[in-house]
């Protein structure tokens, strides 16, 4: 259970990295996988900042498994998996698109749950 939780944390967290440097080098290509159904004109600049949360956000994970302590790791995760119900529930309240917000944002958070709970149980 352990090993299935890290290589969980393992992808999540590479995967927002993977997005915040697209956020910080190509933000307008990226931010329309987001699930707005437009993305403003003038952005780059809070995309860039998202960008960077998001880089730290998948660091945190990564420094943790470093540590080598499960427990804390699933705790930490279990907190972070807020991250994506929000931004899940920001593009429902946007009238975004529903796919994205279900089936990208509302399953990381999932994923992330699944991965807390296999470390914290493990």
């Amino acid at each position: 259970m352990l090993i299935a939780g890290y290589v969980l944390v393992a992808i999540v967290s590479l995967g927002i990295i993977y997005v915040g440097l697209n956020y910080l080098f190509a933000p307008a290509k990226i931010a329309a996988g987001f699930g707005f159904t437009e993305v403003p004109e003038n952005a780059e600049t809070f995309l860039n900042v998202k960008g960077g949360r998001d880089v730290g956000a998948g660091l945190v994970p990564l420094a943790l498994m470093i540590y080598g302590d499960p427990h804390a790791l699933g705790w930490v995760f279990l907190a972070a998996a807020v991250w994506p119900v929000f931004d899940m529930l920001i593009v429902l309240r946007h009238r975004g698109k529903k796919a994205v917000a279900f089936g990208v944002h509302g399953l990381t958070a999932v994923v992330m749950v699944v991965a807390a709970l296999l470390l914290l149980l493990g």
